[in-house]
């Protein structure tokens, strides 16, 4: 009979390539969780108040920029700040809709987004056709 030799590798290193993939999974689910609760997509269950005062507020307002650079807030011509009174007047929760021509100046474009973000409004939509 022949005798069989078994011979054993000896492991003297980790493998940590696996310990990598579990942390960049862990790491893409942390940061999908964040960006839901920034967003206010979780649902919760909000506690109840008696003396609360129901606001009639529209969800979004409209700024315009046309291919002659004239603005508008909601389809009332305005200058620039005209735009930015009315955009301080307007809830930081409400949603900004700009709609810029394309043939209008980038110059119009950044006045009014340069408006938005000294007014600390993040809710901003940019419309643009397919």
């Amino acid at each position: 009979m022949a005798k069989c030799k078994k011979s054993f590798k000896r492991f003297d290193q980790i493998n940590v390539i696996p310990f990598i993939d579990i942390m960049l999974v862990l790491l893409v689910m942390v940061l999908t969780t964040a960006t839901f609760i920034k967003q206010g997509v979780i649902p919760v269950d909000l506690p109840e108040a008696k003396a609360t005062q129901k606001e009639e507020t529209k969800k979004e307002v409209t700024v315009y920029v046309n291919a002659k650079g004239e603005m508008f807030f909601e389809k009332e011509k305005v200058n620039l700040t005209q735009l930015e009174q009315k955009l301080s007047g307007v809830s930081k929760k409400q949603t900004v809709v700009l709609r810029s021509d394309k043939e209008s100046k980038f110059q119009d474009f950044v006045s009014v987004m340069d408006i938005l973000k000294r007014l600390g409004h993040e809710q901003l939509y940019i419309v643009t056709k397919e």
